[in-house]
């Protein structure tokens, strides 16, 4: 994230405007702090409706992970702490998804590859046949 951007991936940057943030109180044991203070956080990108995405990106987001993507931060007890975890969040979940794995090239050993490997295989016969007990004529 860098100033008024969510810099997703190359060529994905998200304006922190498109996101929406909600903040509750987080629950749990915590005593006085935890009942007054709003410290959870809940972020909210509508992928949907977001002029900020290319129409491969917003297709493969949708289909990924659907047409709002909802995170919720509330590990620690602080807001501002939990608005970067949420934001982290965010974006490792958007890039996983926009992540396109490359097909795999089946390719064949070499030949220098095959001696390596006949030839490892030829020295550990070698060891073993020399750790037998010697044969009785």
């Amino acid at each position: 994230m860098t100033g008024d951007e969510l810099h997703v991936t190359r060529t994905c940057r998200i304006p922190l405007s498109e996101l929406e943030w909600r903040f509750t109180g987080s629950g749990g044991p915590g005593g006085q702090h935890a009942n007054t203070a709003n410290t959870k956080v809940e972020l909210r990108f509508d992928v949907e409706h977001s002029p900020s995405l290319g129409p491969r990106q917003r297709s493969r987001l949708l289909q990924r992970l659907g047409p709002v993507v909802r995170v919720v931060a509330s590990d620690e007890r602080s807001q501002t702490r939990n608005r970067e975890l949420a934001l982290t969040r965010l974006k490792r979940r958007l890039a996983d998804a926009l992540h396109v794995e490359r097909p795999r090239r089946p390719t064949a050993p070499s030949g220098a590859a095959r001696r390596r490997r006949v030839e490892s295989k030829r020295k550990r016969s070698d060891v073993k046949r020399l750790r037998r007990r010697p044969e009785r004529e």
